[in-house]
């Protein structure tokens, strides 16, 4: 079975297991020559806990992080993509793992390509996670890569 790879998501939290999936993103952008798309996702504080906050504070807050997120995508996977011409950046808001499958299925992703944290206990009860998220609700294949296990 041969496979079409069109398009790769690649959602960021700019973390360590996000470091670890760099190469996979990379190698197989370039094999497929595929879209690549890097996403961030602002966790929506506000629609998540319904708390009460200054309009005008939140959304300046959020503007200042979005420039900074935004710099911060482009930046991911620049040196080994440099010339490579068929890449797109967001920075969306609201709950990562809604925003990426919304994300994927408006696009047509192929490929989601994500990192994932090795939380454990109540950190993991408290904050779930994302990538298992994805791979539970996520139309087309999803890689997830941790970082390597140090002996």
């Amino acid at each position: 079975m041969m496979m079409d790879i069109r398009s790769i998501l690649f959602p960021t939290d700019f973390s360590e297991g996000s470091v670890y999936a760099v190469p996979f993103v990379v190698d197989l952008t370039k094999r497929y020559g595929a879209r690549l798309y890097i996403i961030n996702i602002l966790y929506d504080v506000v629609k998540t806990t319904g708390l009460h906050v200054p309009h005008g504070n939140i959304d300046e807050l959020y503007k200042d992080m979005e420039v900074t997120a935004r710099k911060e995508c482009e930046r991911w996977c620049a040196e080994e993509l440099r010339g490579y011409k068929e890449i797109e950046y967001d920075v969306l808001k609201g709950v990562p793992h809604e925003e990426i499958l919304k994300f994927a299925e408006e696009k047509k992703i192929d490929l989601i390509i994500m990192g994932t944290h090795s939380r454990k206990g109540l950190e993991r009860i408290i904050f779930g996670s994302t990538a298992e998220r994805v791979v539970r609700n996520a139309k087309c294949p999803v890689l997830t890569v941790g970082a390597p296990h140090k002996k």
